[in-house]
């Protein structure tokens, strides 16, 4: 990868490490949807940052819109059940996760989905996870984002008022209850020169 990050003034360690799940905001959304948010939650982003913008084998997709097949504006890697993951610490923070959120959720998080946002022109657009149990289940997805930051709006689906968070760093963020079903998210493009994030997605299995 060529993308350059422009690293945190906030997390100079080189120690990639997480921090305590306890402080962590949620806020209630409507038809039974919510999101918790928590800054910061691993330390040593930039340094996992460069390792996985590395290792991670990324694939460029193309995919069926309409009359056409056009190139999804982002680099992808999926890493099931089975698969090893990329760093041990993403083993650590599926396992911290599924503890924290098992009694809730009543399953552990299974998967692992990375995306790569090289710059402000690779985006995703408005979606729920629905493809699966996501559909029809309340749900969580819980997402982790690692390098610069960049916009995640959420809306009710159907259109309404969106929330806005700015999203990097090591930023934990956990979507569960109806969110999946009931609200949208996306990563908007942006003409503002910003450098590259990725984002790890945890998901129950079945859910994507």
């Amino acid at each position: 990868m060529t993308a350059v990050l422009q690293t945190s003034l906030f997390d100079q360690t080189e120690t990639v490490a997480l921090t305590s799940l306890g402080p962590i905001e949620r806020t209630t959304l409507t038809r039974g949807a919510w999101i918790d948010v928590l800054p910061g939650w691993l330390t040593g982003a930039d340094a996992l940052f460069d390792r996985l913008a590395t290792d991670v084998p990324w694939q460029a997709e193309r995919r069926p819109m309409y009359d056409r097949v056009v190139d999804v504006p982002r680099l992808l890697s999926f890493y099931g059940e089975r698969d090893t993951l990329p760093d041990p610490v993403l083993d650590e923070a599926r396992t911290v996760l599924s503890d924290h959120y098992a009694a809730e959720l009543g399953e552990w998080f299974r998967t692992a989905g990375l995306c790569y946002y090289r710059d402000g022109r690779d985006s995703v657009a408005w979606h729920g996870d629905r493809i699966g149990r996501g559909n029809r289940e309340d749900t969580m997805v819980a997402i982790v984002s690692i390098g610069t930051p960049r916009t995640l709006l959420l809306r009710p689906r159907g259109g309404g008022e969106s929330l806005r968070y700015s999203l990097g760093h090591g930023d934990l963020v956990v979507m569960g209850g109806s969110c999946q079903r009931t609200w949208e998210h996306a990563v908007p493009k942006t003409a503002k020169p910003v450098g590259p994030r990725i984002s790890i997605q945890f998901r129950p299995r079945g859910v994507r």
